[in-house]
């Protein structure tokens, strides 16, 4: 009893010290490109949300949920970093609930430390976007589909208890849908992993025992569950999918694949470097080749002890849970020989998968004192990205584009700007400034920007600003040739430079060039 206090003890205190940990650097004020997207479609109605995310690359219901804190709290760049922590935070938590309940208490507790201290979710705990929500409710998918594949497994009867599990599945199946596409291929793979189990169960069990109605009651609960799946999906499908799908065909910022993307793929999976680098590949090779071949090697024991009878526990968790995430990665290689849509960030929906994996097996065939250096390995390199995260996002250079703009903002004044994410961030901070994206190269993204800004307005030239008469702000992160080609297209004897400057911040490595001009004819 004192044993299992102390392991208890240990557990609740690594949860708390871990979500103190994972929100230190979450607490600024900073945008990039796609963060100042969500900002900005957050504060569109249920409905606007609808109709603008149905043209952009992602589902709606991450959307929708920091549209109602928007309702409550109005456009909170803390608040909605809290809401992005928030699910890794829960995910620890389930380590000490339903993991720890399922498979035990190093399992449990493994889970827990490395949801937490695993540097992949120390990046993207504050990321105002929807991966740290796909995450969990994916790993909540998989936890439900767990359970009722144990009920059926062990010839438990389909009670009221038993019920709930599958109306969880149905909503967590729904809601990965609901939050990404990598969810949704996810919770197409789980479901019909699940209904081949079932269909396979009855027929032995026919074969068996034709009296026992069970699993075909669970059959039954599973018809039910996927035809309210669909059903409740379908709309998404008709509206959003097929139109996205298109879009999808110009493939213009994912690359098709190649050997370097699984590369990256497989370091972002330890440790979340991907678009900054707050470690070099190098070391971040090392550090995902130590964890990997660790793990490798607690798989190695965990099948020889199974073979060997000394282990009457089955190892098939953790390996479905593996499959699950291999699965999921060929079926979207598949697809992107044509639509190139495989992306290194995007499997942060299968981290909880692939942690499940990694502590599974750890706690299986691993060694006390080997289990403790990988720990202590991990908690070293979270502290040095922590540290990077730490200084980028609170850098004294990221306010002074902002500032530098609303120390001459004049009522009237317009933010002209380019294809470049700079352009985007300045308009989501300046949210009631008019603002107008010069599309130069015909991106062809008018209704899914419309997340952006006040009444933007998309332009192809500069053709449509030749009666405009005032004071606009150029803003790109090319050099200034944002404000040589308004120049030369309107002359520059009719305009007027009140100022001119760049900035280079170290929040995502960010420039800016920022010219403040009048045009008087």
């Amino acid at each position: 009893m004192k044993e299992k206090i102390k392991t208890k003890h240990l557990h609740i205190a690594i949860i708390i010290l871990g979500i103190i940990f994972i929100s230190i650097p979450i607490f600024h004020e900073n945008l990039w490109f796609d963060e100042s997207y969500t900002v900005g479609i957050a504060s569109k109605s249920f409905q606007d949300i609808w109709k603008i995310g149905s043209s952009d690359v992602h589902p709606v219901l991450y959307y929708w949920i920091l549209h109602i804190f928007y309702l409550m709290f109005g456009s909170n760049i803390y608040i909605y970093r809290l809401i992005s922590m928030i699910p890794v935070a829960i995910l620890s938590v389930l380590g000490y609930t339903h993991i720890k309940r399922e498979f035990g208490e190093k399992v449990g507790f493994l889970f827990s430390f490395l949801v937490l201290f695993l540097p992949i979710n120390l990046v993207y705990a504050g990321e105002i976007r929807m991966y740290t929500w796909a995450m969990l409710f994916v790993s909540l998918m998989t936890i439900y589909a767990y359970r009722i594949y144990r009920q059926v497994s062990s010839n438990q009867e389909t009670d009221k208890k038993k019920i709930k599990n599958w109306i969880l599945f149905t909503i967590f199946s729904l809601a990965s849908c609901y939050t990404h596409y990598y969810g949704l291929a996810t919770a197409g793979i789980v479901n019909v992993i699940l209904f081949i189990y079932l269909i396979v169960k009855v027929i032995k069990n026919n074969k068996e025992n034709k009296e026992n109605k069970i699993f075909g009651i669970d059959l039954k609960c599973f018809i039910i569950a996927a035809v309210m799946q669909i059903l409740l999906y379908l709309p998404w499908f008709l509206v959003a999918v097929v139109n996205q799908l298109k879009g999808l065909s110009n493939g213009f910022w994912i690359p098709k694949p190649s050997p370097e993307i699984f590369l990256q793929i497989y370091i972002f999976q330890f440790t979340g470097v991907l678009d900054v680098q707050f470690v070099s590949k190098t070391i971040a090779i090392i550090f995902a080749s130590i964890i990997s071949t660790y793990t490798i090697y607690c798989l190695a024991n965990a099948i020889i002890a199974k073979v060997k009878g000394k282990d009457e526990i089955s190892n098939k968790s953790g390996i479905l849970a593996i499959s699950i995430y291999f699965l999921v990665m060929f079926s979207i290689l598949i697809i992107s020989i044509k639509k190139p849509i495989l992306y290194a960030r995007y499997f942060l929906n299968l981290t909880g998968l692939f942690i499940f994996f990694l502590a599974f097996f750890i706690a299986k065939g691993g060694k006390k004192i080997l289990t403790i250096a990988i720990g202590t390995i991990i908690v070293v390199m979270s502290i040095a990205i922590n540290c990077s995260l730490i200084n980028m996002n609170y850098d004294i250079s990221n306010p002074k584009p902002l500032e530098y703009i609303e120390k001459d903002l004049k009522e009237g004044d317009m933010i002209l700007f380019d294809n470049r994410g700079s352009g985007f961030v300045i308009s989501m901070q300046l949210i009631d400034v008019p603002n107008c994206f010069y599309d130069k190269e015909q991106w062809h993204v008018e209704e899914a920007y419309k997340a952006f800004g006040k009444d933007m307005l998309t332009i192809n030239d500069l053709e449509p600003l030749k009666d405009y008469k005032g004071r606009i702000w150029l803003v790109s992160s090319d050099n200034y040739w944002l404000y040589d080609e308004f120049a030369d297209t309107f002359g520059e004897e009719n305009i007027e430079i009140i100022k001119q400057d760049s900035f280079e911040i170290k929040y995502h490595g960010y420039k800016y060039t920022i010219s403040l001009v009048e045009k008087k004819w």
